[in-house]
């Protein structure tokens, strides 16, 4: 008995997910990721010698630029899940199966559930040594604000804050966006599955990282990116907020931690960062947020769980393994659904 698409696809992710646990993301191997990085490059070279300093050029760019990749990364994985699946004409038995696990492999290559987790435990494993310099150093890799004069207090929290906002963007907003083209799927198998679906929000994600900062004309350029960055993690992040604590905590503190995450999070300039770190501070027991330094300037950030300690060793890897935890609930609950919604065809 063949499998389903939905089946055949949620197959193809719980691979995916075994390969980013084992593996992550080896140094040699190509990663999408840096393909479409030069393409922004490449793009934005090209925008800003047309637009100069024009606010509305730099705009209108902004989107084409957003657009052109977005659409192309998802149309490349569409076109690799048709050729999967089979479809147009594809039916070359070997021809499917180098697809499929080109297509396993492309969807490991989404999640930065691993590489998350390494690059906080090297800052972990510095401070252990009482190299402090060697954590800042791989602190500085992970984070956005300048970690040159951060005491231990300080590399804690902000080592902390990223384990927790890089565990929704890296891990969890591809995984929902992979069992959306699940469900897709399960409906029909011509529409945009898994794999479509995680390089588009992976698009969207790149063009946030390396355009989405209000200075100089990146205030114009990378407003499209970012902005659509914000709208496919919104749901994503929320989900992380009303399932975190069922695996956290007992059951009868639901309600409170997440009224609490809200309350705090809320507070915070952007729709998702200050969310999802408010739900990992209450879950997790640590106090975050604070008075942080980008370049010349000081932002102060709300502080989060402020009845807490603050964030220590053994709070960050509390952090970690929350996130391992509900990674696996959720990879549980995408295969207990594929199961459901194709068990009629």
């Amino acid at each position: 008995m063949t499998a389903s698409p939905g089946v055949m696809a949620t197959g193809t992710i719980l691979l995916a997910a075994l390969i980013d646990h084992l593996l992550g993301d080896p140094l040699s191997w190509p990663h999408p990721v840096v393909v479409m990085g030069w393409w922004i490059q490449r793009l934005r070279w090209l925008v800003e010698r047309w637009s100069g300093d024009s606010p509305w050029k730099l705009r209108f760019g902004g989107v084409a630029i957003t657009v052109l990749l977005v659409a192309g990364s998802g149309l490349i994985g569409w076109g690799l899940e048709q050729l999967a699946l089979g479809h147009g004409g594809h039916t070359s038995p070997w021809l499917n199966t180098l697809a499929t696990a080109l297509m396993v492999v492309g969807l490991a290559s989404a999640l930065a559930g691993r590489s998350l987790q390494q690059a906080v435990s090297t800052v972990l494993d510095a401070l252990l040594e009482g190299d402090r310099p060697l954590a800042r150093q791989r602190l500085q890799w992970i984070v956005g604000r300048d970690t040159a004069d951060l005491d231990e207090a300080g590399i804690l929290r902000a080592t902390a804050e990223t384990a927790a906002e890089n565990s929704v963007d890296g891990l969890f907003a591809p995984l929902f966006w992979m069992g959306v083209g699940v469900a897709l799927w399960s409906v029909d198998s011509r529409w945009p599955g898994p794999l479509s679906l995680a390089w588009a929000f992976k698009a969207a994600s790149t063009l946030d990282s390396m355009l989405g900062y209000r200075r100089e004309r990146l205030r114009w350029l990378g407003t499209a990116g970012a902005r659509l960055d914000d709208a496919l993690v919104w749901i994503p992040c929320r989900l992380v907020m009303v399932s975190l604590p069922l695996i956290a905590r007992p059951w009868q503190q639901w309600g409170m931690l997440v009224r609490a995450a809200e309350k705090d999070g809320r507070q915070d300039p952007s729709p998702n960062a200050g969310r999802a770190e408010a739900i990992y501070a209450h879950c997790a027991g640590v106090r975050l947020g604070g008075l942080n330094r980008y370049g010349d300037r000081w932002i102060e950030k709300p502080v989060l769980a402020a009845d807490k300690p603050s964030a220590d060793d053994q709070g960050v890897r509390r952090i970690l393994r929350l996130t391992r935890q509900l990674a696996l609930t959720w990879l549980l609950i995408i295969l207990v659904t594929a199961v459901a919604l194709n068990a009629n065809q």
